[in-house]
């Protein structure tokens, strides 16, 4: 079986312990349900571990190893700890069964079916606890039958290794419950109802950690200052023990607790990692129902707007040209322009009337879509902008709306280079080109609620004319002279003059430049 490293590298729950999102719900459950009874069975062992050394060997009292407490040491309390952890076990399974059975049927919950799967750790705290509590009643009272002064030593043990055990429970649960919240708090609205908060969490995990053994540590010593004397060594020991146990289950607490608030954290700080990175699709798995859900939440919301404006961004962009959407980004858009000068080409297929007629629409939307793949990666590679799309026909300007300090020579040398490619390129498709150069008012046009970014100018239609006058030449691409005048040596080189013509429309003659 090979090992995914992915899941090393990014558990989706917070653990690799805990498994992928993705897995079945089958799978999940047996996961789920084996984590549980693995913790809660070892932290309650734990527990009767220390109570019995506290009480046995450290404590002041009675001494519990006699042979007059043999009853007690040998049939109650073996009884109880064997039946809370048969009964315990089978109680916190049905009670999980119940509560999750919408999960194991591979169906979305209900309201009341989510709350309810939120509010599991806290159940299952409630068995441990009401489990402890009646062992401390049921054990004190058997050792307080045979010497009531063992009362208050073995009632506070069992409480305060109960309490503790409680906190470590609730976060075991917490933690082990997580691919089922996760779930849960992935279908629907997030539910309204009050949850042990992340600042509760701390507080808990402080008072059961550090509050409960430093409280013992003060009934010790009101018990010596009571009239019942230890020697120092006793006195020393039982101070070594209960600071070494309050240590012990103050880190184990503070730990859990505070894992439990990082992971969602990380889980947080990983996903932004890849977002700033570009990989807007990143979305964080929500399996807290506290305040840190609702960040993982509004992470996920946000990753989500920012996918979508890219979208919208994306798609702007394909409708009026990359150039125009981050000008329109940049300065809201208004109706008006302003005079600039530019390069424009026009390019128009040649007999598309006759095209259509001949041929199937879907055969000649194929053919434009070949022919408009060509114009724009060719104007892209000399940094235009595709102004508009007229049927068969496509206006291109190099200068606006992003100014350009040569828009003669990209102009020309773009008309040049589309003549060359389109018959390669488009095989059968005859197209006539028009380059030329001049002022124009490039801005939006049309109304408050509907505009589009265009230019408007003689250079417009001495380039549409041209284009026209094209299509009568063999190379099917005429420039205007002024164009190659003000290109650059290099490519006014690549063209000849072949004489001037006035153009409709104008009442100058138009310089007429064909490639070499």
């Amino acid at each position: 079986m090979r090992l995914d490293l992915s899941l090393l590298r990014r558990p989706e729950l917070g653990s690799v312990l805990l498994g992928r999102e993705r897995e079945s719900a089958r799978v999940r459950t047996l996961r789920v349900q084996v984590l549980l009874v693995l913790t809660l069975l070892g932290s309650n062992l734990v527990g009767v571990a220390v109570a019995a050394v506290l009480i046995l060997l450290v404590l002041p009292g009675p001494d519990l190893t006699s042979s007059r407490f043999l009853w007690a040491n040998t049939v109650v309390v073996p009884v109880y700890v064997l039946l809370a952890v048969v009964v315990g076990t089978a109680w916190v399974r049905s009670a999980v069964y119940r509560r999750v059975r919408w999960f194991v049927d591979g169906r979305d919950p209900t309201d009341d079916e989510r709350v309810r799967t939120l509010r599991l750790p806290g159940r299952v705290t409630l068995i441990q606890g009401f489990l402890w509590m009646l062992g401390a009643a049921v054990i004190t009272t058997a050792f307080g039958l045979i010497d009531p002064e063992t009362i208050p030593m073995v009632g506070f043990t069992i409480t305060f290794s109960g309490l503790v055990v409680c906190g470590a429970a609730y976060l075991f649960a917490d933690f082990g419950l997580r691919p089922v919240a996760a779930v849960a708090l992935s279908t629907g609205t997030a539910p309204r109802a009050r949850f042990l908060g992340a600042m509760t969490r701390l507080r808990v995990a402080w008072a059961l950690g550090s509050g409960v053994p430093i409280a013992g540590l003060l009934i010790v010593a009101v018990y010596t200052l009571a009239g019942r004397p230890m020697s120092v060594e006793r006195l020393a020991v039982v101070v070594i023990v209960l600071g070494g146990t309050s240590l012990l289950a103050g880190f184990l607490l503070v730990s859990l607790s505070t894992g439990a608030m990082l992971g969602p954290l990380r889980s947080v700080r990983r996903a932004m990692e890849e977002v700033t990175a570009g990989r807007l699709a990143r979305r964080v798995v929500v399996y807290d129902g506290t305040e840190l859900g609702q960040l993982q939440r509004g992470f996920n919301q946000m990753a989500a707007g920012l996918q979508e404006r890219q979208r919208l961004r994306d798609l702007f962009g394909r409708h009026v040209g990359r150039d125009v959407a981050e000008a329109a980004e940049l300065h809201d858009p208004e109706l008006g322009g302003r005079a600039s000068r530019v390069g424009v080409v026009f390019v128009d297929i040649v007999g598309s009337t006759e095209m259509a007629v001949r041929s199937e629409a879907g055969e000649v939307v194929e053919v434009l879509n070949r022919f408009f793949t060509v114009v724009v990666e060719t104007v892209e590679e000399y940094d235009g902008v595709v102004d508009s799309f007229l049927g068969d026909a496509a206006l291109v300007v190099f200068g606006a709306p992003r100014s350009m300090e040569d828009p003669a020579t990209a102009a020309v040398a773009c008309a040049r280079t589309l003549a060359e490619r389109l018959p390669e390129r488009v095989p059968g498709c005859r197209a006539g080109i028009g380059a030329s150069l001049g002022d124009v008012v490039a801005g939006y046009v049309g109304s408050d609620d509907r505009f589009e970014y265009t230019v408007i100018g003689d250079a417009v239609n001495e380039a549409a004319r041209l284009c026209d006058l094209a299509k009568d030449h063999d190379g099917l691409v005429l420039a205007s002279g002024a164009a190659v005048r003000e290109a650059d040596p290099a490519e006014a080189a690549r063209w000849d003059t072949i004489g001037a013509q006035v153009v409709r429309g104008r009442d100058e003659p138009t310089e007429l430049c064909v490639p070499r």
